[in-house]
């Protein structure tokens, strides 16, 4: 960092420390009653990006309200609290985030994502199940259904009359969505559509909503006309009857206990030849007239195919947002401990040491927390995108911007989900014994979390979606392509793929134009430095996985057998990729910061995250002549001592992560 910026760090920590801790200007703006440090308030503001209100409207309603669920509930009384959980957010007016004026929503995509990122501070079942109701079964019919369809359906989903289901997972199919067995059938002689579940593997698993409380299902399938097939789509399906009792030809099943989100009432539904009225078919990408004859404005199939899948990102979003929340409430509670419990004796000190002050202790908590703040920008870039992209009415979007979207939003929902898993088990760790106790929050967010790695998903699976996309560099749209047209168009149209630049173009610009040479051991801080060793990182990586595939491509029936070999090299380009995505919006984050302390402190947090990306990474980086050893023996002390200076501030850190107190639900926090 410049000299100017040491300054500004230092007068942070100054601030810092000469306060009482506890609250100094800046009280219940956020969430009722919370007090914080005005470190942790700018902080907070840094990291709320373009829906800041909309954060601080929701902490409000969750520190305010009954939305913190008892650990020590079963299954069936925890359902029964979620859903009444589920009303008190409709109650608290949150019911239309995502939907359009014209019924009564506020118009933003992206509040809904917000909603859901919120709602995760206090309780995963709950945000799971408004994500199911409000964001997959409100968001199939908002995305896929006609203006008609729209005004019909979307009010009952905003008040909750309408409960719903998002019937997409059969047993035998899950992320291979082209492949369901599902069929939906047009019968011309009743002008109805005929939704049938051929095989035992063609029912429908894991449906949130579906034991328990829904009342109708979006239900994905193989529709059928005069006997052509014209592929996925989504039709409504009533499921129960007033009493709740499920209507003629559904079958509907409990998943029973799960490893988590005991709220969620997933459950199994299976069709036998049930008959709905053909306006019931989402039909704004596809549909049956009244003529009964099949029309859509996308002729081509797979185009049309993954333009109704690419509607539904936000859910991915969604996904990935709340799992890098749920870290964020795992490591508010765990630094929280750590700055309290004292352990072991040492010389010239009256009281035991606090586990923080211990350095191995800091490199569990801080690196993490500095990854969370990473997370935080990439995510508010991320739905300020799907926002630009999504508000605008389908046929004027821009379909490059898109696709792009949808890669990007595969590749962050993988690496917060796997960030989140990881992280809660490190402080569910670093807080011992107090930590395996329920009333205590970790081990319930390590349970709730865990699924968030394969639904919306398998984070495997995405990772090739964002390596294939990157591959075709945007010139053509990746759901076209099998795994042979995949290999051919490595080998046809790539020839060096070119590093776009992120919301960060202009700071980064203006980094590397000041950039200064130094002695390798001095130049680890150094942020052009950093910007450096991630885009050789990731061009090298994604060059010599397009020869490889270049090379295979030469003989078509190897295509699968290409596509297998190098599937370690995908997930490595996709996750140097996002490595570089995540640093880049962390530096727009930080030139967006207008207080000079608060910058200089993200500054620090930002290097911290660098390197022990780059600490994990120096063998490749040695192996590829990417990082002499001067270099890469300078990284770990630095990562000390960075955790040595930020340790002061680790108050303030996680005060800026967003998590009100009265959410952290941890019974072994002093008050």
């Amino acid at each position: 960092m410049s000299t100017q910026t040491d300054t500004a760090f230092e007068a942070a920590v100054e601030a810092t420390l000469g306060r009482d801790q506890t609250a100094r200007g800046y009280t219940g703006s956020d969430a009722a009653g919370e007090q914080i440090t005005p470190l942790g308030a700018s902080l907070r503001a840094a990291t709320d990006g373009t829906f800041a209100q909309v954060r601080r409207e929701l902490r409000t309603t969750l520190a305010a309200g009954d939305f913190l669920r008892d650990p020590s509930l079963s299954v069936d009384e925890a359902r029964a609290w979620t859903s009444n959980a589920l009303q008190g957010i409709v109650d608290a007016g949150h019911g239309g985030a995502g939907f359009p004026t014209s019924v009564g929503g506020d118009g933003l995509v992206a509040s809904s994502v917000v909603n859901f990122e919120m709602i995760a501070l206090a309780d995963l079942s709950l945000t799971v199940k408004v994500g199911v109701h409000f964001g997959l079964f409100g968001g199939a019919i908002s995305n896929l259904g006609t203006e008609e369809q729209i005004q019909e359906f979307a009010p009952q989903v905003m008040n909750l009359q309408l409960p719903g289901c998002f019937a997409m997972t059969e047993v035998g199919h899950g992320s291979d969505v082209q492949s369901l067995e599902t069929t939906l059938t047009y019968d011309a002689d009743t002008d109805e559509i005929v939704v049938h579940s051929p095989t035992p593997s063609a029912t429908k698993t894991y449906i949130g909503n579906a034991a328990a409380d829904g009342r109708m299902a979006a239900v994905f399938g193989q529709l059928e006309v005069a006997g052509s097939d014209h592929g996925i789509h989504v039709v409504l399906v009533p499921l129960r009857d007033d009493s709740g009792a499920a209507l003629p030809g559904v079958t509907i099943g409990d998943n029973g206990a799960k490893g988590g989100l005991d709220g969620v009432d997933n459950g199994t539904l299976a069709f036998d030849q049930v008959r709905v009225p053909r306006t019931m078919l989402l039909s704004r990408y596809g549909g049956v007239t009244a003529e009964g004859t099949y029309e859509s404005p996308i002729e081509n199939p797979n185009r049309r195919f993954f333009t109704m899948l690419g509607t539904l990102v936000r859910g991915r979003i969604c996904v990935g947002g709340a799992s890098a929340q749920a870290a964020r409430k795992a490591l508010s509670i765990a630094t929280r401990y750590s700055l309290q419990r004292r352990q072991f004796e040492a010389p010239g000190r009256e009281e035991e040491v606090l586990l923080l002050d211990y350095l191995a202790h800091q490199r569990k908590l801080l690196p993490a927390i500095a990854t969370a703040y990473a997370l935080a920008f990439a995510q508010n870039e991320l739905v300020d995108t799907l926002e630009s992209v999504q508000s605008k009415p389908v046929g004027e979007r821009d379909q490059t911007a898109q696709r792009e979207l949808e890669t990007r939003a595969a590749g962050l929902k993988a690496v917060s989900t796997r960030f989140a898993n990881d992280v809660i088990q490190v402080c569910r760790e670093a807080c011992g014994g107090a930590g395996y106790m329920a009333e205590n929050g970790l081990t319930e967010l390590r349970r709730d979390a865990d699924v968030f790695a394969t639904f919306e998903g398998d984070n495997t699976v995405l990772l090739q979606l964002l390596a294939k996309g990157l591959l075709t560099n945007y010139k053509e749209m990746w759901g076209d392509l099998d795994m042979l047209g995949m290999v051919q168009a490595a080998a046809r149209t790539f020839t060096g793929t070119v590093i776009e630049r992120t919301a960060a173009r202009p700071a980064i610009e203006r980094i590397m134009a000041t950039a200064q040479r130094r002695p390798d051991a001095e130049t680890v801080l150094e942020r052009a430095w950093h910007v450096t060793m991630f885009e050789e990182r990731e061009q090298h990586v994604l060059d010599s996985l397009a020869q490889r595939l270049r090379t295979a491509g030469k003989d078509e029936s190897r295509a699968f057998e290409a596509f297998n070999a190098t599937q370690d090299h995908l997930l490595l380009a996709a996750r140097t990729h996002m490595d570089r995505v995540i640093l880049e919006a962390f530096i727009a984050g930080i030139d967006a910061c207008e207080d000079e302390e608060t910058a200089a402190v993200l500054n620090k947090l930002c290097d911290l995250y660098v390197l022990e990306n780059l600490a994990a990474d120096r063998g490749w980086f040695q192996e590829h002549g990417r990082m002499s050893t001067a270099r890469a023996k300078a990284i770990v002390p630095a990562l000390n001592q960075l955790c040595q200076e930020l340790r002061p501030l680790a108050l303030p850190l996680v005060e800026g992560m967003g998590v009100p107190v009265q959410l952290l639900q941890s019974a072994m926090l002093e008050d």
